[in-house]
């Protein structure tokens, strides 16, 4: 006999390779995926019960030491177990007091896998105030600049007529409106929306209702739908919708931004925003942690290394973090050298459970992407 350890990245393909019972592909896929749950101000008697249970079923929840004599009332824990010990804890601890019935509600959207195919989100910028000279085009070049990102392999096409680097100013609705116009009458004459489909970059509701109203399907709201008739807009024309993080705006949100805990943080503000979406009839989600938008380096290496968790909305999680400027603090180079590291964050980030990759190197991505799902195939 001889073994070797496997890395699998689809259990149920293995299995299927494998030839195991069909029936008991599913029991077995749950098993070989292993959880890890932060479990934030527990209280210890919920600690007690639910170490208990874990163990009973094979898994196991670390507790800080005196957790058994209640020497804190609350505690953190981290729990531990697989897809089919999370699915059997979240019936288990229905029963149970202490705030432990919040957590078995919970349980199933931590593991819970929705597979969506990664599309690619290309970015043009319709203005001469982006951060990056290679994403601004002209009117001129728009048609040229289209069919080359869906040549490359784009899925999507983000326009956008007003910078959000830090430090930006905003503009008038009426002047975002004339620089992005002649573009989106572009769009619509040449039927561009039949190929891909298009995003606008805007929080203002007369450009969003203009560019819906001529093909285009995502709006793309870097303000997370602060914005009610933002709301109303996108819900007329049953748009998907892109709801971002950003603490503060761009005029001074690099301006020590703080957090209690980035994650715990985010997961509060997209909870209220997508209850405020669903309340307006938008279905069609999208959420996108927002890197760069009032974040520091730290916040935003935290949230690319724990993407996975805001998987348990089950909605598309977005990346852009295309060039920016957490790269140079890394490994310091100008916005021109940027595209490895670019591609270093959107792959790990593809990993953790990312499915749209707004970026400005279209046909790059496009080839890193096609090679890790080939890496990915194989079992």
């Amino acid at each position: 006999m001889k073994a070797y350890k496997i890395s699998v990245s689809d259990t149920k393909k293995v299995l299927q390779e494998l030839n195991c019972d069909k029936g008991g592909i599913s029991i077995l896929s749950k098993k070989m995926k292993l959880h890890t749950l932060y479990l934030k101000n527990v209280h210890v008697g919920a600690a007690n019960i639910l170490k208990q249970d874990a163990l009973s079923i094979g898994a196991d929840l670390a507790v800080p030491t005196g957790v058994i004599t209640a020497k804190e009332k609350y505690v953190d824990g981290i729990l531990i177990g697989t897809t089919k010990h999370f699915e059997l804890l979240s019936r288990k601890e229905l029963a149970q007091p202490f705030g432990l019935k919040d957590i078995a509600k919970s349980l199933k959207g931590y593991v819970k896998q929705n597979d969506y195919k990664t599309r690619i989100m290309g970015v043009l910028n319709a203005n001469e105030d982006s951060f990056f000279s290679g994403s601004r085009f002209d009117d001129k070049q728009a048609s040229f600049r289209i069919e080359t990102m869906i040549e490359d392999g784009a899925n999507i096409i983000d326009i956008g007529a007003v910078s959000s680097r830090p430090g930006s100013m905003p503009v008038s609705e009426d002047e975002e409106l004339q620089r992005v116009k002649s573009i989106v009458d572009t769009v619509y004459e040449n039927k561009y929306f039949d190929k891909v489909d298009f995003s606008i970059d805007s929080y203002a509701p007369k450009v969003i209702e203009y560019v819906l109203d001529r093909g285009f399907k995502i709006v793309n709201d870097i303000t997370g739908l602060a914005n009610d008739e933002v709301c109303k807009v996108s819900a007329k024309y049953n748009a998907s919708v892109v709801i971002m993080h950003m603490q503060n705006d761009p005029t001074n949100m690099q301006n020590n931004p703080e957090y209690e805990n980035v994650i715990l943080d985010l997961d509060e503000y997209f909870s209220n925003q997508i209850l405020k979406a669903k309340s307006f009839g938008i279905e069609d989600i999208i959420l996108d942690v927002g890197i760069g938008f009032g974040k520091t380096l730290e916040h935003n290496l935290t949230l690319l290394k724990n993407m996975e968790h805001f998987k348990h909305f089950g909605y598309e999680v977005l990346i852009g973090a295309s060039r920016k400027s957490m790269i140079d603090k890394i490994t310091p180079c100008a916005v021109k050298d940027r595209l490895p590291g670019t591609l270093a964050i959107h792959l790990e980030s593809i990993k953790n459970g990312a499915s749209i990759v707004r970026c400005h190197d279209v046909k790059e991505h496009y080839q890193a992407i096609k090679v890790q799902e080939a890496i990915n195939s194989v079992n």
